[in-house]
């Protein structure tokens, strides 16, 4: 297998990277998705709200421009970005429910899923004193802010939400010290939070992060049209939830996901009422025509 990391790829290069032949790479690892909220034309640092509508645009075009002729790499995090959870989902009250909506949008659409190292836990980003943080893009953009006259507030802010180190803390393995990443005394601090957040605790619990992933990855193993269903982004104008369908010619996919933390309406229940509900980040639907705070349902038929 092989990938080609290309940050500054459209869909049109890709497909030429990754043309089914075999004559170049297997698959892309494409970023426009993860550059949507920062201010154009400026850094990473500077931080914008999450156009989600451009969002779903983004991503339902590099689903659509490279079927049949190109394959996509399906992530939200690697080892230089932000936890998702805490950078477009709710790393408070509802850290597992959007961590598992998050994993259900990205695994129902087509290509290869990444799971970054804690991104099946949940883990979170981190907030440290700038003598803690390890990675010397912060330390050289901390500098050079503060001499341009930036707010000290305002430049650990952008480091809270964009800084390198969040995927670069110890994995959270268990509750004792250094969460069972070593016996010594690890390069970066642990993320405090590790007693709730870790393997052991999710590993045997059938409502984990983890047991989330791991139904994800059977399910793409048994329903075909997880891999090569067509891909039609639904609700395009819908400004809570992210939908779309998948279809081959045995059978018919659809993801549902409120995207944001407030109930709102289902709107595809006339839709999906011939279909089964095969999976979903609550235990049960109490409403079918509703959409709890980050609730997601795949629906297949």
């Amino acid at each position: 297998i092989t990938v080609g990391e290309a940050w500054g790829a459209n869909p049109e290069l890709a497909k030429l990277y990754s043309n089914p032949d075999g004559s170049e790479f297997s698959m892309v690892f494409q970023f426009e998705h993860i550059g949507l909220d920062q201010q154009e034309g400026k850094e990473k640092w500077d931080l914008a709200p999450l156009p989600f509508l451009k969002l779903k645009q983004v991503m339902a075009r590099w689903q659509k421009e490279l079927y049949n002729c190109g394959w996509n790499s399906l992530f939200w995090n690697n080892h230089d970005l932000p936890r998702i959870v805490s950078r477009w989902g709710n790393d408070g009250e509802y850290r597992v429910e959007s961590a598992k909506m998050l994993a259900i949008l990205l695994h129902g659409m087509q290509g290869t899923p990444y799971i970054y190292q804690g991104e099946e836990l949940g883990m979170t980003n981190v907030q440290y004193d700038i003598e803690d943080y390890r990675d010397v893009e912060i330390h050289n953009m901390y500098k050079e802010r503060l001499e341009a006259g930036y707010a000290k507030e305002d430049v650990m802010r952008s480091i809270y939400a964009k800084g390198r180190d969040n995927a670069r803390t110890p994995m959270q393995w268990d509750d004792t010290e250094y969460a069972g990443f070593t016996d010594g005394t690890p390069w970066i601090k642990v993320n405090s939070n590790y007693k709730e957040i870790n393997a052991k605790t999710q590993v045997n619990d059938p409502n984990s992060i983890f047991s989330c992933y791991k139904k994800l990855i059977q399910l793409r193993k048994d329903y075909p049209v997880f891999v090569d269903g067509k891909f039609t982004l639904l609700l395009e104008e819908d400004e809570n939830i992210f939908a779309y369908q998948r279809k081959n010619g045995e059978q018919t996919l659809v993801v549902v996901c409120n995207f944001f933390d407030k109930t709102v309406e289902m709107p595809l229940v006339e839709e999906c009422g011939d279909m089964e509900v095969l999976f979903g980040n609550y235990e049960k639907i109490n409403d079918e025509e509703m959409l709890r705070p980050y609730e997601a349902r795949i629906y297949i038929k």
